[in-house]
């Protein structure tokens, strides 16, 4: 059978992908066309969406950045006529072979993103889709599957990297006969979007893995914790777990056995301290989303008092793979203590950004150059910051690094989920320290004095120094507030909200030192350390510049030199942009 899978994730429904599934739906019916059209999720290659995938029964033919009358041609040209459209196609066949953003990378996790509709569950059994958890509990007791896990040297993909198995194992000893399974996909740092994507795109596969999780620790009740702003996310996920149900996955006696399961979703309110474990569960309970002392770890004392375990997406995700496979089949990758892939979200100042799933152990250079394609504009590439508010940045004389938890740990950044932000010769690491910890403070839930409050004199502070009202003794008073929120705080969100200062102040100190000292901003982002005047030798007169002022700070008769007052100028940068002679100088 024909088909057409057009990309209909976020990042394809932002493009405009709901346009193009209406036209070629249309075009196919109005030519009486045996074509199934269909939708899909993102295959990761977000730079090139609109995404649309012919199959016409024996080659596949991918084209990038469709519009609506770009789509109507492929039906006309392409599927009625057998013309293909080249100029618009990026691949025929396996994109892995063709194209540079999918040639590194290994496909676990990602693999049926993109390749099936999200929305059937057919296609996913199709795919070996739930034959993981078959094979558990026709030849494995909870106690094996622990160890399979345990084997393969997964470790938890949401942020610490706590070994899976071992997690399990502890959920799996603990004395009570009531246990629950948690899916964490509250998804929250700024530029990650892991968890979405693999939801949108294969939902059965967490659905699995969490099957499989709760049959290792003796569980009969799950939930899967998403964020509201997730909308395509959470109706894929209502419609696999109807489907999952009527198939007999889900509830009682599952597959012809004693083992029952039934499976919730809870939408969260979009507060980021609820990623943390304790907050998570404390907001399940309908209470507020605060983060409580630890011992008791949820392994013991979790959701309602009962032993509870908790993985993120990515990380059951990877189950079904890894009892389908065997432990090999999944550590075959990566490093010794980092085992199997990782999915990484690659955004900033790339070239290609979008989804990566890549062996652990690659350095970040070939994440940036190989997978990215490089930096736009070919600037200059200035550092990688990683781990969202929680992680540090990474200068670019450190892009040989290989990427696996302890590695980065040792650079004072962390895995974290996987944001991946790309940062070029135009980012002030300063603003950027003042903008993540400008999240983190507003994000704190307030409990802990020194995460409350400490998050905040740090951010005056910055602010301060972004301003030009910054002292030499700042860098180190920020560094002493650094080390006693880390220190004090009770969860995750107050002991990491200081990387990203401590590690811009590591490796960046001469930016800090600039904005303090010599009152510049050499990133030119710090409206109040930039000055913008017009060198009368270059200015044409041409008006542009006064055009696209706001605030009519420059004037000037046509074809004569402009002028520029600094006392109207609100240092937008507009002119700047604008001028195409040179003649707006920036310093």
């Amino acid at each position: 059978m024909k088909e057409i899978m057009i990309g209909l994730g976020t990042c394809g429904i932002s493009a405009g992908g709901l346009e193009v599934m209406k036209t070629v739906k249309e075009a196919v019916k109005e030519r009486n066309l045996e074509v199934e059209v269909k939708e899909t999720g993102c295959m990761g290659n977000c730079y090139a969406e609109v995404l649309l995938e012919y199959f016409d029964g024996k080659d596949r033919f991918l084209y990038s950045r469709v519009t609506s009358e770009k789509a109507r041609k492929i039906v006309e040209e392409h599927v009625l006529k057998g013309n293909p459209l080249r100029d618009s196609l990026i691949s025929v066949g396996d994109v892995a072979d063709q194209i540079d953003f999918f040639k590194n990378q290994e496909r676990i996790v990602l693999k049926n993103c993109g390749r099936i509709d999200p929305t059937s569950i057919d296609e996913y059994l199709a795919c070996d889709g739930y034959a993981a958890i078959r094979k558990v509990l026709g030849e494995y007791t909870p106690a094996q599957v622990v160890d399979i896990v345990k084997e393969s040297g997964l470790r938890g993909r949401g942020g610490a990297g706590f070994p899976t198995g071992l997690k399990w194992q502890l959920a799996l000893q603990a004395p009570g006969n009531k246990k629950y399974v948690i899916c964490n996909a509250d998804e929250g740092d700024p530029g990650a979007f892991m968890d979405r994507s693999v939801l949108e795109g294969n939902p059965h596969a967490v659905i699995e893995g969490m099957i499989i999780a709760a049959y290792a620790i003796g569980a009969d009740e799950g939930y899967i914790y998403v964020r509201a702003e997730y909308p395509k996310a959470i109706e894929r996920l209502r419609t696999a777990l109807h489907d999952c149900t009527r198939k007999g996955f889900l509830g009682e006696g599952i597959f012809d056995t004693d083992f029952t399961f039934n499976l919730k979703i809870k939408e969260g309110a979009g507060a980021f301290v609820c990623g943390e474990e304790t907050a998570l569960m404390a907001s399940i309970e309908g209470k507020r989303g605060m983060p409580r002392i630890r011992p008791p770890f949820p392994a013991q004392k979790g959701l309602w008092g009962k032993p509870t375990n908790i993985n993120n997406v990515e990380t059951l995700a990877n189950v079904p793979f890894i009892l389908l496979n065997g432990a090999r089949a999944f550590n075959r990758f990566g490093t010794e203590k980092s085992a199997g892939t990782k999915v990484f979200a690659l955004a900033g100042k790339v070239k290609h950004s979008g989804l990566a799933e890549v062996p652990m152990g690659i350095t970040i250079h070939d994440i940036v150059f190989k997978i990215g394609g490089g930096i736009k504009q070919d600037k200059k590439f200035k550092a990688v910051q990683m781990g969202g508010p929680s992680g540090g940045c990474i200068p670019a004389r450190m892009a040989d690094l290989k990427i696996d938890y302890d590695e980065l740990k040792k650079t004072g950044a962390i895995m974290g989920s996987g944001g991946m932000i790309v940062l070029d010769e135009d980012t002030c690491m300063v603003d950027l320290a003042k903008y993540f910890l400008t999240f983190t403070q507003n994000e704190s839930c307030g409990k802990c004095t020194f995460c409350r409050i400490g998050t905040k004199r740090m951010l005056e502070i910055l602010e301060r120094i972004c301003d030009g009202q910054g002292k030499e003794s700042d860098m180190d008073l920020l560094e002493d507030l650094a080390n006693q929120i880390i220190t004090t705080s009770l969860c995750g969100l107050g002991q990491s909200a200081p990387n990203p200062v401590l590690t811009t102040l590591k490796y960046f100190r001469n930016e800090y030192e600039d904005h303090i000292i010599h009152k510049k901003c050499t990133a030119h982002s710090c409206p109040s350390l930039v000055t913008y005047t017009i060198d009368p030798d270059k200015c044409t007169g041409c008006t542009l510049c006064a055009r696209k002022c706001p605030t009519d700070a420059i004037t000037g008769d046509k074809k004569k030199p402009h002028v520029l007052d600094p006392s109207l100028c609100i240092k937008c940068g507009n002119c700047y942009d604008a001028c195409n002679f040179d003649a707006v100088i920036r310093t």
